[in-house]
């Protein structure tokens, strides 16, 4: 039986980077089905204790929390801005954790981070390792791709660093779905 595998860039931006990664690194699973999500189809009011208040939690937090409990295994690679997450994915974890604080649900999760520059989105990775088991999820490897634009093509993923490719492929092939 094949499992299932949620996937998405945790930025907005309709052009992400992070997105081809999550996409690429997720497609180098076998005998597994991916579910690629775009961040802007759950694009909710900022949160805050007055709006959950007085609205309640939206169903998109709730669509979003729901299909995270149908993975067998949560993929997601991280933008940076400013040294953290991006407003968008932090917004979405917000409000699912107010439906449940173990918001990932004891799933594993491969965490992944990219950017234009030389570190590669290394500064989120690190607070996503760090923060994921606090919010339920079973962090299994964690990779970051530096120089995405010298390091990553759209047709053929990552291409000009075969080491970077194996480090990548070494860490998949270490999860068990």
């Amino acid at each position: 039986m094949k499992k299932k595998i949620l996937a998405f860039g945790a930025s907005n931006s309709s052009d992400s980077i992070n997105k081809q990664l999550a996409k690429y690194a997720s497609g180098l699973f076998k005998n597994a089905t991916v579910d690629l999500l775009d961040l802007n189809d759950y694009e909710m009011p900022i949160y805050s204790k007055d709006r959950e208040k007085k609205d309640g939690i939206p169903q998109l937090a709730h669509d979003f929390y729901n299909k995270i409990g149908e993975a067998d295994l949560i993929l997601i690679s991280f933008a940076e801005n400013n040294g953290n997450y991006t407003t968008a994915f932090k917004n979405i974890l917000d409000w699912m954790s107010r439906i449940n604080g173990k918001t990932f649900q004891e799933k594993p999760m491969l965490l992944l981070a990219t950017s234009p520059g030389a570190r590669g989105g290394s500064s989120v990775l690190d607070i996503a390792v760090k923060r994921m088991p606090f919010q339920g999820g079973i962090v299994k490897g964690s990779f970051s791709l530096p120089s995405f634009n010298e390091n990553f093509d759209t047709e053929k993923g990552i291409v000009s660093n075969e080491d970077l490719n194996k480090e990548l492929l070494k860490i998949i092939n270490a999860i068990k779905l």
